[in-house]
């Protein structure tokens, strides 16, 4: 790296743009969203899509619910016309839905891309060339007249051929490409030489599509050119304005929603951010950011991992697991104090606390879209007591007392950091079933019997202790306080009970009770104890031979 970047490098000059707007506005309703998916994604892919994985992504776009997709660069090879002539002869595409195509200014480009559309019931041709003066500089060679010269002649031919595409309703859209290194006033000057060939009317509007081809500024400077844009441009009634950003600077995302605040109409992205270099915008994380603020985002991700799923075996790429909404571990919490919170957070959203989504570390509710609660805990050796818990009581119904958590809790983390990785819920209750419910020594229970007579419990116990059968018996206000006195009466020191409670785990004839007892010895000392049975009596002394096994 350089001591001294700015020998090589320089910042991008700012927008002048007095009073602008866009900082005090606030967003209020979803955009025109279009996927790029199938074309600026795909050509990202080191092995592109083959028709039948187009297909495939395509159907799923439907059903999310875009009305716009470009479906590829149909001049570019066979397997992208022959994809869209697939397309519109198996009348594949809803009659809602408009096949966007990509075409550079070039006349026999655009002669094969117009004839890709023969038949299609809802067509967007998207012409675009270069504008930025590096571009015009290292790629072209030519001046800003002969780079206006490029684009009026393609928005000519383009025009001159519409009429082969009779009875299909077509949009015309064009994109200075690299519009955000491309100085605003030059931006404007061609766009409009576009409009001037087209002529798009309030009642039939172009897109003018203004994008973030490499980001090479801050989110708040494309801002400021797109609201520039706006509020200069002629016609501006006649025009959608759309935003296509790219993740460059890792700001797709907020260049596309202060882009939309500034006035932008239009978003194109794709699905989890796949493009050139580090990516296009990520349309799933713009929308359910709308839909976080209780805008309704007009596309349904309601069922987020079987979209991945179609994402991943189309494209062969892999969602990252920290990527937003979608990413394996964006709903965990490895944090002891994450976990706990979000423990009492969903009690209280389950309990009807809230009337609005106000869950700690949880932006929305996972179920929102199609994630499941038992994905939202994962334990490690930095996990508490409430993240133990909460995947004990999801996952298998063990719902500890509290004061069990914080003597279970640590416990648990230190054989998680012994093994020195994450555990899943299986590992955990195996821990719990070791720690507490499987401890039979020195104490074991081979039959416990009780009868009532005048208000009292006598009880009649064998046990093993140490390996050696033992009987007692013992009389009490209740079986629990029975066992408690024949087992003092068997010379184990005093202890007494300090706290129980029980649950099912399982319904039906053969259901299966846990017990959970505190005692307290007589030094002070305290112990839990845990219990499993299908009778609830023998759970509860089980729990408390427990108890007292963990005090050995």
């Amino acid at each position: 790296m350089q001591k001294d970047p700015s020998k090589k490098y320089r910042a991008f000059p700012p927008v002048h743009l007095p009073e602008r707007q866009w900082p005090n506005r606030v967003l209020s309703h979803a955009p025109i969203w279009c996927s790029v998916d199938l074309r600026d994604g795909n050509q990202a892919l080191a092995v592109p899509m083959n028709v039948s994985q187009k297909l495939e992504l395509f159907q799923a776009l439907v059903k999310c619910g875009f009305k716009e997709i470009e479906v590829g660069f149909p001049s570019a090879s066979n397997t992208e016309f022959n994809f869209n002539r697939r397309l519109i002869e198996e009348n594949r595409a809803p009659d809602d839905v408009w096949l966007q195509v990509l075409v550079q200014a070039r006349e026999d480009l655009i002669e094969r891309t117009v004839e890709s559309l023969v038949g299609a019931k809802k067509a967007i041709i998207h012409l675009y060339n270069s504008t930025s003066p590096a571009q015009r500089r290292v790629v072209f060679g030519k001046s800003k007249d002969e780079i206006k010269a490029i684009a009026v002649q393609g928005a000519k031919w383009i025009k001159e051929r519409l009429p082969r595409l009779k009875g299909t309703e077509v949009m015309l859209q064009y994109s200075p490409e690299s519009f955000s290194a491309t100085e605003v006033e030059f931006a404007k000057e061609i766009s409009e030489a576009v409009m001037d060939v087209w002529q798009p009317t309030p009642q039939r509007k172009m897109i003018l599509n203004l994008p973030d081809t490499v980001a090479v500024a801050m989110p708040n400077v494309y801002a400021d050119q797109i609201e520039w844009i706006c509020r200069n441009i002629k016609n501006r009634e006649s025009l959608i304005i759309s935003l296509h950003t790219h993740n460059d600077r890792s700001t797709g995302v907020a260049a596309t929603e202060l882009g939309l605040l500034a006035g932008a109409d239009r978003v194109e992205g794709t699905l989890f951010g796949n493009g050139e270099r580090t990516g296009n915008l990520d349309v799933v994380t713009v929308a359910l950011n709308l839909y976080q603020h209780g805008i309704d985002p007009k596309l349904d991700f309601s069922k987020l991992n079987s979209l991945v799923e179609v994402y991943e075996r189309c494209t062969g790429m892999t969602v990252p697991p920290r990527q937003s909404y979608a990413g394996e571990l964006v709903f965990t919490a490895f944090s002891g104090s994450h976990q706990d919170a979000i423990k009492k957070g969903l009690a209280e959203w389950e309990a009807g606390g809230r009337s609005h989504w106000d869950v700690p570390y949880l932006t929305i509710d996972p179920a929102d879209i199609g994630r499941e609660y038992r994905e939202v805990i994962r334990v490690n050796s930095q996990s508490g007591k409430g993240g133990v818990a909460y995947l004990l009581e999801s996952e298998f119904g063990i719902d500890l007392p509290k004061e069990m958590q914080r003597e279970f809790g640590p416990i648990a983390n230190d054989e998680v950091d012994r093994l020195g990785r994450e555990v899943t819920g299986a590992e955990l209750k195996q821990m719990f079933w070791r720690e507490y419910v499987d401890r039979t020594a020195p104490w074991q229970l081979q039959s416990f019997e009780t009868e009532s007579k005048d208000g009292a419990v006598r009880c009649r116990a064998k046990m093993i202790c140490d390996g050696k059968p033992k009987e007692f018996s013992g009389e009490g206000n209740g079986p629990l306080a029975a066992l408690v006195h024949g087992l003092v009466s068997a010379n184990v020191p005093r202890f007494e009970i300090t706290n129980y409670c029980e649950h099912a785990l399982s319904s039906g004839e053969e259901a299966v009770a846990i017990a959970y007892i505190q005692i307290k010895h007589c030094d002070g000392r305290s112990r839990w104890g845990a219990g499993v049975d299908t009778n609830i009596e023998l759970a509860s002394v089980k729990a408390v031979l427990s108890a007292l096994n963990r005090l050995a």
